[in-house]
C-alpha cells in the first residue's frame, strides 16, 4: 500500500498581469503558501477526496472518462488529459487536501490544487513522457484552460510547476527561464474581496484582442511582440476611444515587464528600481484596465506610505490580493500598515521551488 504526498505552492505575478493571453511575457514567482495533498492507497476503485478546508468530500471512480465536463471541474479535466499521456489509474486512494493559500484571492489556490493533484497522479500511475517541470506545467495548462475553454493563460501553471522566479515567454514558440531563486522583502496582502476571474478576464482580453486586430488591419506590419512604448501615438489614432486604454495597457505593461527583466538579470537586485517599475505597472492596471477596487487601492497606498518600494494588484482583478516589495528591515511596519488599511491578511512570503513530491512510501 502506497502513501504519496504532493505539495504545490501558490504564486504571485510580479509583472505582466493580463499579458499572457496576448502572447506577451510575464514575470511571476511561486510563493511559500501551499496546497498539500496526502494520498493513501485503498482497496476500492475510487478516489475519495476529503477537502478539509471547504468541508467537502468528493468520490471519483478511477475508470471515469468524463465525456462531458462540468464548469471548472479540474479534477475531471486533468484525469481526462492525463489519460492521453498514458496515465491510467488502476487503484483507488483516500486523499486528504489542506492548504494555507487564501481561496479566491488571486494567488492561485485553484491552480495549486490542480497541480498538486496532477503531480500525485503522475507519481502514482506514471506517464509515457519524461516527467519534467515543463511537462507538469503543460498538463496543468491543458487541464484548466484548454479543456474548459477558459480565457486565462499559462502563467499560473508554469509559475507553480517550474517554481522560483520565472520569466515566461508566452509567444509561440513558447519558452521560459528561471531568473531568480529568492526575493527579499516580498509581501502578500489579501483584501478579503473575492476576485472576479472569468467575467473580468474575458472582458479585458476580448477588448484587448479587438484593439490589436484593428491596429493590424490599419498597419499590416504591426507586431505586438516587437512593439515599443514609443509607438503608442502612431497606432492609437485608428482606434475608437473605448478601446484605446486596452491597447495602451498592452504596450505599457509589456514595456515595464521588459525593463523588469533587465533588473532581474543583474547580479545584484535593485529592490527600489524593481519597486518603481511595479508601481508604474500598477498604475496601468488601475487607471487603464480599471481592475482594482477601493480596498485594494487603500492597501497599496498604505504600503507605499509606510515606505514600501512598490506594490501592485495581482491577477485578474476585481478584488483578490496585492504584492509588495519593501526593504526587508521595514517589512513588519509595511505589513501593519496594510492590515490597518483593511486587509484580511498580510504576511511576508519567500520564493518557493515549485510543485513536488515530499513523500512516496510503502505503508
Amino acid at each position: 500500500m502506497k502513501k504519496i504526498t504532493s505539495l504545490a505552492p501558490g504564486r504571485t505575478c510580479l509583472f505582466g498581469d493580463h499579458q499572457d493571453y496576448l502572447g506577451l511575457p510575464v514575470i511571476a514567482c511561486a510563493i511559500d503558501r501551499n496546497i498539500k495533498l496526502t494520498a493513501e492507497q485503498n482497496n476500492t476503485n475510487t478516489f475519495v477526496l476529503n477537502m478539509i478546508d471547504i468541508d467537502e468530500v468528493r468520490v471519483i471512480n478511477i475508470d471515469a472518462t468524463f465525456d462531458k465536463l462540468e464548469p471548472r471541474d479540474y479534477f475531471a479535466s486533468s484525469l481526462r488529459v492525463l489519460r492521453r499521456y498514458g496515465c491510467v489509474p488502476n487503484v483507488g486512494y483516500n486523499i486528504t487536501i489542506t492548504g494555507d493559500i487564501p481561496i479566491n484571492s488571486g494567488t492561485s489556490s485553484s491552480s495549486a490544487l490542480l497541480m498538486a493533484w496532477i503531480r500525485f497522479l503522475i507519481t502514482a500511475f506514471g506517464v509515457d513522457n519524461e516527467i519534467t517541470p515543463e511537462f507538469i506545467s503543460k498538463i496543468g495548462y491543458e487541464s484548466e484552460v484548454l479543456e474548459h475553454g477558459e480565457p486565462g493563460g499559462m502563467m499560473d501553471h508554469f509559475s507553480i510547476g517550474v517554481g522560483n522566479i520565472v520569466y515566461i515567454n508566452t509567444k509561440d514558440p513558447f519558452s521560459y527561464k528561471i531568473i531568480g531563486t529568492e526575493l527579499k522583502g516580498l509581501i502578500t496582502g489579501v483584501s478579503g474581496v473575492p476576485k472576479e476571474t472569468i467575467g473580468l478576464l474575458g472582458e479585458v482580453k476580448g477588448n484587448a484582442l479587438i484593439a490589436i486586430d484593428i491596429v493590424k488591419q490599419n498597419f499590416p506590419d504591426f507586431d505586438l511582440n516587437t512593439s515599443e512604448i514609443e509607438d503608442l501615438d502612431q497606432y492609437r489614432n485608428c482606434l475608437p476611444d473605448r478601446l484605446i486604454p486596452y491597447f495602451d495597457a498592452a504596450l505599457k505593461n509589456f514595456h515595464y515587464t521588459k525593463e523588469a527583466l533587465k533588473e532581474f538579470e543583474k547580479p545584484v537586485l535593485d529592490l527600489k528600481k524593481i519597486g518603481e517599475l511595479m508601481n508604474q505597472h500598477h498604475e496601468v492596471l488601475r487607471d487603464l484596465l480599471k481592475i482594482t477596487v477601493p480596498r485594494i487601492d487603500d492597501m497599496i497606498n498604505a504600503a507605499l506610505r509606510a515606505g514600501a518600494y512598490g506594490a501592485k494588484i495581482v491577477g485578474s482583478g476585481g478584488g483578490g490580493s496585492i504584492v509588495v516589495i519593501a526593504d526587508p528591515k521595514n517589512e513588519d511596519s509595511v505589513i501593519e500598515a496594510i492590515l490597518k488599511a483593511g486587509a484580511q491578511e498580510a504576511y511576508g512570503v519567500s520564493v518557493d521551488p515549485g510543485v513536488r513530491i515530499i513523500e512516496n512510501i510503502e505503508i
